[in-house]
């Protein structure tokens, strides 16, 4: 059973302590999904920050407000980002570049961001139009779809040019204690979750998050990947934790009940598996799939994730002979039940 000790979240530049050491600060973000949870992790002397938010002008007016409020006296020392989104890691170039602070990440992770968020280029906007084109996206959307990937860079201040790489074989101490590096896949391709056994407390980034589930989807750079797979087959080492962990994830509220929200994720995918097979009765482009999943109205900014999600659906059952694939002429995948 899922429990949440915290009411009420972080007001803007406010700070709460959630753990030993570990306090809780919230940042804005300009989607339907508001906001993103940030920690620090006291140091002493300083702290170790997990994410930063995204880059806009109301996220760093709030850092400049913690900067000279609760943390005027005691400053951030290093930064650990810990996936390529740029609600993550949208200000890490700004920490680096104007405050002289390390960045932690994964290779797998930097590799990441640097596709993703370098500067945009027509071939790859191309890319982009093609693989929704792919999916059967109706011309239109696919358009409005592309406007609104193109515009993510602006979203991070800049990719950091050198990283702290992160050893997911190597512990991290921060906030005085020893936290375990455990590698989430499928939401992204190497992204770092951190638990302390100390404390029974899991920094379990968007791998694990309470009422929603993250975004899986198939990249436009790998269309034949089954990150579905990777992403429920990780949760067995999450398992292996005890079910009374505190769990910090980056939205919503902290929560116990690691477990019962693990098994609510997989039964979750679980339906969306036979959805989308039922969906493929008849021969059915990923569009067609994605509006019997996704049956309310999409924005733009939605449509790609919501695409990017229906295809791991059908990649995974692909990858397990209940589906086939073809292509028509003009390109269109097209799926039925095998």
């Amino acid at each position: 059973m899922v429990q949440y000790p915290f009411s009420d979240a972080p007001k803007p530049a406010e700070l709460i302590e959630v753990a030993p050491r570990v306090q809780w600060l919230r940042m804005p973000l300009p989607f339907a999904l508001n906001h993103i949870n940030l920690w620090l992790l006291d140091d002493g002397d300083s702290y170790t920050l997990v994410d930063t938010g995204i880059d806009m002008d109301i996220t760093r007016t709030t850092w400049q407000q913690l900067m000279v409020g609760p943390l005027a006296h005691k400053k951030i020392g290093r930064v650990i980002c810990t996936h390529f989104h740029p609600d993550h890691m949208g200000l890490a170039g700004w920490f680096a570049r104007d405050f002289s602070l390390p960045i932690h990440m994964t290779p797998g992770e930097f590799e990441a961001a640097k596709l993703w968020h370098g500067k945009r280029n027509q071939a790859l906007l191309d890319k982009l139009s093609d693989y929704l084109a792919r999916g059967g996206i109706e011309p239109g959307q696919a358009r409005s779809a592309v406007e609104s990937r193109g515009k993510m860079p602006t979203l991070v201040s800049s990719v950091p040019e050198t990283i702290v790489p992160i050893d997911p074989a190597l512990p991290i101490t921060a906030g005085g204690t020893s936290w375990r590096v455990l590698i989430g896949e499928g939401h992204a391709p190497q992204l770092v979750t951190l638990y302390s056994a100390e404390h029974n407390t899991l920094i379990s980034s968007d791998q694990i998050l309470p009422q929603i589930s993250p975004n899986v989807s198939v990249s436009m750079f790998t269309p034949e990947a089954d990150p579905l797979s990777l992403f429920i087959s990780g949760f067995g080492k999450f398992k292996a934790l005890p079910e009374d962990t505190l769990v910090l994830p980056s939205h919503r509220l902290p929560f116990y009940g690691l477990h019962s929200r693990v098994d609510a994720l997989i039964a979750h995918h679980d339906d969306r598996l036979a959805a989308a097979l039922n969906a493929c009765a008849e021969e059915a482009t990923a569009y067609v799939v994605m509006a019997k999943l996704f049956p309310r109205m999409l924005d733009a900014h939605q449509t790609f994730f919501a695409l990017g999600e229906t295809l791991a659906h059908l990649n995974y059952l692909i990858g397990r002979g209940q589906l086939r694939r073809t292509t028509t002429s003009d390109g269109v995948w097209l799926y039925r039940t095998a």
